[in-house]
Parts: C-alpha cells; sequence; structure tokens
C-alpha cells in the first residue's frame, strides 16, 4: 500500500475517533506514524500534536452549536495542565522511547477500564447535568488534580490527551458522556497548542509533507463527519467505542514493546 494512501486511511480514522469520542486521535496517530508511515519516534509526537491540534479545531467547530462543550470546565480543566504540559515536554526527548510506548500503552489500558466502568454507572443512575457550579459541587482539587495529570502526560507522550480527558470528565465530573465528549475537545486544543509551542521551541520539527499533508487533510474531513456519527449513538455506546478503540491500541504498543 502506497505511503498516500496508508496517510489517507490514517488521517479519516483519526478524525472520526476525534470528531465521535472526542479524543483518541493522538493515541491513535503517534503508532500509526511510527509503525504504519515510518516517521521517527522523537518526531512522531509532534507530528501527532499539529495533525491533533488542527483537526480538533474542526471537531470542536461541529461540536460547539450543540449545547455539549462546557467551555468554562473544558478551560480550567486544561489550565491546570499547561505547566505539567511545559515541563513534560522539555522531559520528553531524553526518556527511552520503549519507556514512553510502554507507559502510553499502559495508560491507554487504565483509560479503556475507566470508560468501561463508567458506562456500568450510567446505566445505573443518569449522570448530573453540569451546571455553572459544576466544578465547584464535584471539587474544584479533583478538577486541578485531573487537569494537571493529563497536561504531564500531554506534554510527555505528544497526544492530545483526549483519551485520558473523556474519562476523566465522566468519572470524576460525573458529565454525560456527550457532554464529556465536547468538552474534551477545548482541553485537547488548549493541551495540544501548549505542548507544540513548547516542543518548537525546544527541539523544532521536520515534517514529511508527503505524509502530514494527506494525512491532516484526510483527519479534518474525517472530524467533520465524525460529529454525525456520534449523534447516532448512545453514550453507553460511545463509551465502549472509545474502550474498545483503547483496549487495541495498548495491546498492540505493548506488542511491539516486547517483541
Amino acid at each position: 500500500m502506497s505511503v498516500l494512501i496508508t496517510a489517507l486511511l490514517c488521517g479519516a480514522v483519526v478524525g472520526v475517533a476525534l470528531g465521535a469520542l472526542g479524543g483518541g486521535g493522538g493515541v491513535l496517530a503517534v503508532p500509526a506514524l511510527v509503525y504504519l508511515l515510518g516517521v521517527e519516534p522523537a518526531q512522531a509526537g509532534t507530528t501527532s500534536l499539529v495533525i491533533v491540534t488542527a483537526t480538533t479545531v474542526t471537531a470542536l467547530f461541529r461540536h460547539a452549536g450543540t449545547g455539549n462543550v462546557k467551555w468554562r470546565t473544558g478551560a480550567l480543566f486544561a489550565a491546570a495542565g499547561v505547566l505539567p504540559a511545559i515541563g513534560t515536554s522539555v522531559l520528553a526527548h531524553r526518556i527511552p522511547q520503549s519507556v514512553l510506548t510502554a507507559a502510553f500503552a499502559a495508560l491507554a489500558a487504565l483509560a479503556a477500564a475507566a470508560m468501561l466502568r463508567g458506562t456500568r454507572t450510567t446505566t445505573r443512575a443518569p449522570a448530573e447535568d453540569d451546571g455553572p457550579a459544576g466544578p465547584a459541587r464535584r471539587g474544584r482539587l479533583g478538577t486541578v488534580a485531573a487537569g494537571a495529570g493529563l497536561g504531564a502526560v500531554t506534554g510527555l507522550l505528544g497526544v492530545g490527551g483526549g483519551f485520558l480527558a473523556v474519562p476523566a470528565l465522566v468519572s470524576v465530573l460525573r458529565l454525560p458522556m456527550r457532554k464529556a465528549v465536547g468538552t474534551s475537545l477545548v482541553v485537547i486544543l488548549i493541551n495540544s497548542v501548549v505542548s507544540l509551542t513548547t516542543r518548537l521551541a525546544v527541539s523544532g520539527i521536520s515534517l514529511d509533507l508527503a505524509v502530514f499533508g494527506p494525512f491532516v487533510g484526510a483527519a479534518v474531513l474525517g472530524a467533520w463527519d465524525g460529529r454525525r456519527l456520534a449523534s447516532k449513538l448512545s453514550g453507553a455506546a460511545l463509551q465502549r467505542a472509545f474502550a474498545a478503540v483503547l483496549l487495541g491500541v495498548a495491546s498492540f504498543m505493548l506488542i511491539g514493546v516486547l517483541a
């Protein structure tokens, strides 16, 4: 399969994941860039952040008119992760790639488990909506702690963080799945821009346009259609789909580390 076709297919999958699930773009983009498109691991995280940033803007635009984006909650969540994201972005190139890959896989598996627990919780009782005082009711400390942890992961692994933001918004802040999906895009965008800016300042970037161009183009189109797909699925179905994607990626990456 040619590089062009592979990049188009990978980009479409990443875009649909971001548009429909509010995350999973970076956690899919990084292994796709490394294992399928031959991008050097040191550049894959940075390239992924560029792709995720561009795609998230499209996905957020699609979700903004639905009422499912809690801007204040997303901004607070992301703000707590700015300094950790900067710090870990500086450290990212000093840690062995095998360690980063194993950490990436382990976090994806933990996030999948959190989402599966969330589906069982939401079948027992409907999630409480998030009004203006939502973060205060849930505990600002929990919001800040979760946001800081997510920022650190974003900077270290070169992902937007949506694969952890959605489970955190559902489990910690008790947002309904659809609102968690929309709100996570705010978090992803802020975290990605901060981490990308830091990485560019520290090490610069060299994009392979033959890979990047078709990848990001297909991802943007996929994000546009992903929002339409999300509207046809229940919150529980979205959570199960998210968890399945994360478990598949975690297994694939762990096999790569152990092989």
